[in-house]
């Protein structure tokens, strides 16, 4: 029997799936979950009552390899595949990663809800096939906007120095060996104009940018991010918006360093129109 798949049928699937306790069917007719022992077989017409997709342990495993795989963040990334070596108790090992970073937890969940959305899918799709139907499409994936909705974006203060200074200092330390700059040669300065912060929804200083108008070329000196919070778009959002002030809009060219070990950050660049200016190259190692 068809039917469709609504918003509401699909929340209840979705928490069905997760069900290990019981075996669940949907009614077609009813369009809602039900359990095999509320169903009359000898009831059954046309097919109303039909398995739900099929979701276990296995299944959930091999989300959550992916999701650390594919996570940007290093820091997190690490804790994350410590827990999926425990062997034992690994769900809660995985979950008790995640705690103290409630912005990569809900990204997380984004992550998990969308590959639960897509075995749905393509569970729905192949009976659409069967009914002659076209199948359905793939849905966009928004989980790092659906992060960002969670940080405030705003022109920085003289009172964030320190806690910008703080950040630039263990940039500094994480990039030992490298330029005193983690941006490159320009020289630090915050607040700077135009100048940009990100703080998380309880207020704590995240990550920043700033820049410094020089006749008509605007230089970017800093644009740091703590490192639990990286991997979430932060960086990207905060040179979005700093594009958009009176002061980048006014420049005839903008110039941003950018260090090997944020090498990666290029493809945000050349995505947003940047190309290639000098390459620098260094021998040895400065006397601090």
């Amino acid at each position: 029997m068809q039917f469709e798949l609504t918003d509401a049928l699909i929340d209840d699937l979705l928490f069905a799936m997760e069900d290990q306790f019981g075996t669940l069917f949907l009614d077609t007719q009813e369009g809602m979950v039900v359990s095999e022992d509320d169903i009359d077989w000898a009831d059954d017409k046309d097919d109303r009552f039909i398995s739900i997709p099929e979701w276990d342990s296995a299944d959930g495993y091999r989300v959550m390899e992916r999701f650390a795989a594919s996570f940007k963040n290093p820091l997190i990334q690490k804790r994350l595949t410590g827990a999926l070596n425990r062997g034992k108790g690994v769900f809660r090992a995985f979950k008790d990663a995640l705690a103290p970073y409630p912005e990569a937890e809900k990204l997380w969940f984004a992550f998990k809800e969308q590959e639960m959305k897509k075995e749905l899918r393509f569970w729905y799709n192949s009976l659409r096939e069967k009914w002659g139907l076209e199948r359905l499409g793939e849905e966009p994936e928004e989980t790092e906007d659906l992060v960002l909705e969670d940080f405030l974006f705003r022109e920085s203060l003289a009172a964030d120095e320190t806690a910008a200074e703080t950040l630039h200092r263990l940039c500094l330390e994480e990039a030992a060996g490298g330029p005193q700059a983690p941006l490159g040669e320009t020289p630090w300065l915050f607040p700077g104009e135009p100048a940009l912060v990100a703080e998380t929804s309880g207020g704590e200083f995240a990550a920043y940018i700033a820049g410094k108008l020089r006749g008509e070329i605007l230089e970017i000196a800093a644009l740091e991010v703590r490192p639990e919070y990286r991997g979430l778009g932060l960086g990207e959002a905060l040179l979005t918006r700093l594009l958009e002030t009176p002061a980048a809009k006014a420049a005839a060219e903008i110039l941003i360093d950018v260090p090997q070990t944020a090498d990666g950050f290029s493809r945000v660049l050349l995505r947003g129109s940047f190309t290639p200016y000098v390459i620098r190259y260094r021998k040895g190692q400065r006397k601090k």
